[in-house]
């Protein structure tokens, strides 16, 4: 027999011995956290963990069978069979390898191994383990299934106030009750109400438990604008139940019909709010490395109406470097919350060392934290604070009246970040579905734009295709605009006076971005915002791969204009260009431009409310209209429940002066409110009159 069948031979039962045993110790442990969160969770978060309970349970499984390999069988052999003399490592050897004594003995040996069984060597049951988990499991599961729960407590009906006067031989509501069941992560009791209108969390389960006099047939339980909702007879009492998935409005019919309509009731949703997260230390969102700091602990806190989880992630992100050449290290880490489940604090200790953090870099941390809620809880990210590290500081220029600074500020720097982005969502095409391919290229795109933006202040927003401004600090000056521009330079500049450098570089009153660039630089500095509006055009149409080329281009470009000869800003105010007096009081408007746009009318789309609102005073309304116009706008009304009942009010009893009344009310608080206008000016008095004639030349 070879070693491989040999050694499949003594190590299968073993191995089949320990996969059994771990799954009777494994299996009454997940079934009984199963049952527990059925109990309290619901059907699906049992579901979901019985299923990753037992991916964990096969891993376990495989890991403890790898266990029973040659040198376990080796040691086995050697320890359980004292005839073959601690040489049981020969079976498995090398032929080729073995000397003339080592053959001789092996051969000894597989005339002794034949006189034993491999089931002699399986690893003993658990067989203290095995019957106690089994009888745990199963004492807790009935105690689960057989202990009473909250729904299960006896219903106290209350009696009903419908407001419907008895007829004989019509039922109607004599007594009502509502059991509100909130979600289990709310950790909200249950309760009953005696009224058919409350509140609660959505998700609640709503249970109604009413009784009928005279016993109805058929009653009904009917939303407004849905489906109604079956009621189930036991004994005496019918019985609803629904799921709070929205707020809406019902009326109980006991008749189906056949007498007076009920009034409505209403059910308002509660929906979970977001977690609400905070920056407690530091206080300000960029901060600055100290002297011999190694370390840094920023802490959050976290507040949810129904708690926070008490594990979050923190999103670091590391930027070292300068200009086009920073480089950029994102990752995410997980930290555990301290406090109540309402009010969570994390602190993370962050060390520079194991992040790779040094000067000139920046180190920029986000907390992203979920809530309790289930089966999906809601993820909020905090606000970013950074850290700084700066970089040794280049000798500052002396002689000069202002100060030395780099063509392009250090925030320009994501020209990079967008290929690598665009290089990276090329790759992960094939997986992402169409939408979501084009959402994220768009995203890219927006990111261009800024950057686009940015790049473009150098060139005084022409690239934006912003006018000129009709002021003295534009671009361009002329002769005679009132500006002083002093003598022409009739020498060469010398070095370190600054009246020269002034007048080679610019006019010391403009401290625009766009003046500080020399005409080279500038003509570099459009051609790359051309190439990034090309990529931003491309990337917005959800082609990253047309985009990179003119990407491509448009770094290359900022490369040359970081490359150029360094600028001098002004550190001198601004000087306005003196007044005229001689135009004082002459009533002259020659170059003043009309600012003032056209009035346009907006039109608002509340026609159907307005004519309903007219309607309801006249006496005819389309009620119809009206609602299909409620519906509509339902999102932007201020209480569209409020409305549907007034509605349905006035659809009823259409003769009710107080219900036009208040859909009268409802309207009007509906219907957008109009934006302000423009008050017309007070007509001139006498003098007023007297004195514009005077400066327009008219006596």
């Amino acid at each position: 027999m070879s070693a491989d069948a040999m050694l499949s031979t003594w190590l299968t039962p073993s191995r089949r011995r320990v996969r059994l045993d771990t799954l009777l110790l494994g299996l009454p442990v997940l079934l009984l956290a199963g049952a527990l969160v059925w109990r309290f969770a619901g059907l699906m978060p049992a579901v979901i963990l019985l299923l990753l309970g037992a991916g964990l349970l096969g891993a376990l499984i495989v890991r403890r069978a790898q266990r029973f390999d040659q040198a376990w069988l080796v040691r086995r052999l050697d320890a359980s069979r004292a005839d073959l003399e601690d040489s049981s490592a020969l079976l498995f050897a090398d032929p080729q390898g073995l000397g003339p004594l080592q053959r001789l003995q092996r051969a000894r040996l597989d005339q002794r191994l034949g006189q034993g069984m491999p089931q002699d060597l399986t690893p003993d049951w658990s067989r203290r383990a095995i019957p106690i988990l089994c009888i745990i499991a199963l004492l807790g599961i009935a105690a689960l299934l057989l202990w009473p729960r909250g729904s299960d407590k006896p219903v106290m009906l209350a009696p009903a106030a419908e407001g419907i006067a008895a007829k004989p031989g019509i039922p109607r509501l004599v007594a009502q009750n509502l059991r509100i069941i909130p979600p289990a992560y709310t950790g909200l009791p249950l309760r009953d109400e005696a009224k058919l209108d409350a509140r609660a969390p959505l998700g609640s389960r709503l249970e109604w438990t009413f009784r009928f006099d005279p016993q109805a047939s058929a009653p009904a339980l009917l939303p407004l604008g849905g489906a109604g909702i079956a009621l189930r007879r036991d004994g005496d009492h019918w019985i609803a139940s629904r799921t709070l998935d929205a707020s809406f409005l019902y009326r109980v019919d006991p008749a189906s019909g056949r007498g007076p309509l009920p009034p409505l009731h209403r059910i308002d949703g509660v929906a979970d709010a977001l977690p609400q997260v905070k920056l407690i230390a530091p206080a300000a969102s960029l901060n600055m490395v100290s002297p011999g700091q190694r370390s840094w602990t920023p802490v959050f806190a976290a507040t949810d109406d129904y708690g926070v989880a008490a594990a979050a992630r923190l999103r670091i992100t590391l930027a070292i470097g300068e200009g086009e050449n920073i480089r950029f290290t994102e990752r995410e880490i997980a930290v555990s919350g301290s406090g109540p489940a309402r009010d969570r604090r994390f602190a993370p200790r962050l060390d520079f060392g194991a992040l790779g953090f040094s000067a000139g870099g920046d180190v920029v941390v986000q907390i992203i934290v979920r809530d309790n809620r289930a089966p999906s809880p809601q993820e909020v990210r905090g606000p970013s604070v950074i850290l700084r590290w700066p970089a040794a500081k280049a000798p500052e220029s002396g002689g000069l009246q202002g100060m030395v600074n780099t063509t392009l500020p250090a925030y320009f720097r994501s020209q990079r970040q967008i290929i690598i982005d665009a290089e990276a969502l090329l790759k992960r095409k094939r997986s992402l579905s169409a939408d979501k391919y084009l959402s994220q290229s768009n995203g890219i795109g927006n990111d261009q734009k800024i950057l686009r933006g940015r790049y473009s202040q150098f060139l005084g927003g022409e690239s934006e295709g912003e006018p000129s401004l009709p002021t003295a600090d534009a671009d361009g000056h002329g002769e005679g605009d009132g500006h002083d521009h002093g003598p022409p330079v009739a020498a060469p500049n010398v070095f370190g006076e600054k009246e020269d450098v002034l007048a080679e570089f610019g006019h010391p009153h403009d401290e625009s971005p766009a003046s500080s660039l020399d005409p080279e630089t500038r003509a570099i500095l459009k051609q790359a915002v051309d190439e990034m509006w090309q990529s931003e055009m491309q990337l917005k149409q959800g082609r990253p791969d047309l985009a990179l080329p003119f990407a491509y281009k448009a770094l290359r470009f900022i490369k040359e204009v970081q490359q150029a000869t360094r600028i001098f800003l002004s550190r001198v105010g601004p000087e306005l260009p003196p007044i005229d007096p001689a135009r004082r009081m002459t009533g002259k408007r020659e170059g003043i431009a009309d600012s003032f746009a056209p009035l346009v009318a907006v039109e608002g789309d509340d026609g159907p409310a307005a004519a309903a609102w007219r309607g309801l005073a006249q006496g005819s309304v389309s009620l119809g209209a009206l609602e299909g116009w409620a519906r509509t706008n339902a999102a932007r009304l201020p209480d569209p429940l409020a409305l549907s009942g007034a509605i349905d009010a006035v659809r009823r009893d259409p003769g009710c002066a107080s219900c036009r009344d208040k859909l009268r009310a409802q309207l009007w608080m509906a219907m957008e409110r109009p934006q302000g206008g423009v008050a017309r000016r007070r007509p001139a008095d006498a003098a007023g009159a007297r004195y514009l004639g005077a400066i327009g030349g008219r006596r």
